[in-house]
C-alpha cells in the first residue's frame, strides 16, 4: 500500500465520527461549554462564606483573590457490628438539591473523628491540628460530644450522636499534637418495664 493509499484510507476511517461537523459547530460547543462552566462558577462564588476569600498582593503589585481552604475527606471503619462505618469530614458537603449535585461550604471544618465504645467507656478521637489546646471547647450531654474551635486561622465544629448513654460529669480529654481524646464512662441503662393494665 503506498503512502497516499494509507492517507486515504485513514481519511476515509475517521470521517463517519466527524461527519456533519464543521469548524463554526466546535466553536458553538465550546462557547456553550464556558457559559455552562462560567455559570457553576458564579453560582459557587456566592455559596463560598466570605472568610474563605482573601485578596494577596503579587510581587508585581498586581492582586489576586485566593479561595480556601476547602476540605472534604472520609474514613471507613468497621463497627462493632461488623458493618462498615463512613464518616466525612471537612467544610464541603456534596448533596442534591432537585435532583442536581451542588457543594455546600461551610467556615467551619468537621474533623476527622472516630468513636471506639469499649466495656466501661467512649472514646472519641479527634484531629484538630493548627489549634491550641485552649482554643477547643467541649460540651457534653448524656448522649451526645459537641466540639467547637472557633479562632480567626481554624475553625472547627462537629457535634457527635454517641452510640449509648454517657455520664458527660465523669468524662477526661487530652490534647496532644494536633490531636483531641475525650473519654467518658457509659451509663448502664435500665430497661425496667412498668406493668400496664388493660381497661
Amino acid at each position: 500500500m503506498s503512502e497516499d493509499d494509507e492517507d486515504r484510507w485513514n481519511r476515509r476511517r475517521r470521517w463517519p465520527f466527524f461527519r456533519g461537523f464543521y469548524p463554526d459547530d466546535f466553536d458553538e460547543v465550546f462557547r456553550q461549554m464556558d457559559e455552562i462552566i462560567q455559570k457553576e462558577f458564579d453560582e459557587l462564588t456566592k455559596k463560598v462564606p466570605r472568610t474563605l476569600i482573601r485578596e494577596r498582593t503579587l510581587p508585581d503589585g498586581s492582586k489576586v483573590n485566593e479561595w480556601g481552604p476547602f476540605v472534604y475527606g472520609y474514613s471507613v471503619t468497621i463497627g462493632p457490628d461488623g458493618k462498615p462505618q463512613i464518616r466525612e469530614f471537612g467544610n464541603v458537603k456534596p448533596e442534591a438539591k432537585f435532583g442536581k449535585p451542588q457543594l455546600n461550604i461551610k467556615e467551619e471544618r468537621e474533623p476527622l473523628i472516630d468513636i471506639i465504645p469499649t466495656n466501661g467507656e467512649i472514646r472519641v478521637i479527634a484531629e484538630l491540628p493548627g489549634v491550641d489546646k485552649k482554643d477547643i471547647k467541649l460540651h457534653g450531654t448524656e448522649r451526645s460530644l459537641t466540639i467547637s474551635v472557633d479562632v480567626p486561622q481554624r475553625k472547627y465544629y462537629k457535634e457527635i450522636e454517641l452510640p449509648s448513654k454517657v455520664d458527660p460529669k465523669n468524662a477526661r480529654s487530652s490534647y496532644k499534637n494536633g490531636v483531641l481524646e475525650v473519654m467518658i464512662k457509659k451509663i448502664e441503662e435500665k430497661h425496667e418495664g412498668q406493668p400496664i393494665q388493660i381497661e
